[in-house]
């Protein structure tokens, strides 16, 4: 299959920005992908649907975004999901790496059902501060 690169599919904007909904400190949880080939193409837009429509139980702040993205020469799907503050580890992901956003978490998908896809995503965007 012929590559064809994506880009986009959410925000660009940094964790900093809060101005998302116009309150310092609300929820801000963003998703978009850098795909080479189209693959992962119906998985990750309805994982990005799925992620969008994600909301915290309780008076939770959370401010990550989740990207979705290939490596030449690996099948695999990565995800990093990045939060501005440490968390705790959830099992399946590597990390914490801090970078100038905050913290990064990483792991890859196969085979995975979409649906288990999303149940270690939503466990990683709603991991514990610590």
């Amino acid at each position: 299959m012929r590559p064809n690169p994506r880009v986009g599919n959410g925000s660009s904007k940094s964790l900093d920005d809060s101005s998302q909904n116009g309150r310092a400190g609300a929820t801000s949880i963003w998703a978009r992908h850098t795909l080479l080939s189209d693959s992962w193409t119906a998985h990750v837009e309805a994982l990005e649907a799925a992620i969008r429509g994600l909301k915290p139980d309780g008076q939770l702040t959370i401010n990550c975004e989740v990207v979705f993205f290939e490596i030449p020469g690996d099948d695999h799907l990565h995800v990093n999901v990045t939060h501005r503050y440490a968390t705790k580890v959830v099992s399946g992901w590597a990390g914490p790496g801090s970078i100038p956003d905050g913290f990064v978490h990483s792991r890859t998908f196969s085979d995975t059902p979409q649906s288990e896809m999303m149940r270690h995503i939503r466990d990683m965007v709603f991991a514990p501060q610590i």
